[in-house]
């Protein structure tokens, strides 16, 4: 028990000297991202974030992420009036609160619209939708579109190996091949509307889904015979 909780001791004294490290350097500087990278790399490491298995999880986690690199220090480019105050608690403890309000409000919002049915868009650069739509075989109600749809984002919210989780643009923890697969599930998100999200270079994300994520994604459909 003592180990425990010195272990968690420790982390959280190395997680307070990193947000003071990155604070002392300008908004926006290279110092500071990196440092902030440093911190999100050792929070997910440590896995003492809270986790669970719904399906919005990992764009609360997302928002959570933004959330923490923009209040994390108190400067004026702060977005609320409650940025993180180390003598009220551990970085952890003060995300986990945001994270699960990010949560309750997907959830609360899935339940106002448990009823409407949305046909996904047909987009001729999906290359999502092309896994979903390419069974050669007619659909049966356990193979249609929408069925397999609702498969895959269960397999990349689970993630049951952890892999998706591990694979993340350079220097950037919070894009991660789930958030970035999600996202372009239908109905999917333009790829300028993630880069404006995310605040990358236009080629960034579309480059790494093609590298890194979308042969993870077809390799998973092959396993369950959407493709051959």
């Amino acid at each position: 028990m003592s180990d425990t909780n010195n272990e968690e001791n420790n982390l959280s004294q190395q997680l307070k000297q990193l947000v003071a490290q990155a604070c002392s350097h300008p908004p926006k500087s290279l110092m500071r991202r990196q440092k902030l990278s440093e911190i999100v790399r050792l929070i997910v490491k440590s896995g003492k974030l809270w986790q669970e298995g719904t399906p919005h999880y990992n764009d609360a986690l997302q928002q959570t992420w933004v959330y923490f690199c923009r209040n994390v220090c108190v400067c004026k480019e702060n977005t609320t009036n409650k940025p993180y105050d180390p003598n009220l608690g551990s970085v952890i403890t003060w995300l986990d609160k945001y994270l699960k309000m990010r949560l309750k409000d997907f959830s609360n919002e899935q339940i106002q619209h448990q009823n409407r049915v949305i046909s996904p868009p047909i987009s001729e650069d999906s290359e999502a939708i092309n896994i979903i739509n390419n069974v050669e075989n007619p659909p049966t109600h356990s193979d249609s579109p929408l069925v397999i749809l609702a498969e895959t984002k269960k397999w990349v919210v689970a993630d049951p190996e952890g892999e998706l989780r591990s694979v993340y643009i350079k220097e950037r923890p919070d894009v991660t091949c789930p958030i970035l697969i999600l996202k372009r599930l239908p109905p999917e998100t333009p790829w300028k509307n993630i880069a404006l999200e995310f605040n990358l270079p236009p080629s960034t994300a579309p480059n790494f889904y093609k590298r890194e994520c979308l042969p993870r994604l077809r390799n998973f459909a092959k396993k369950q015979g959407y493709l051959e």
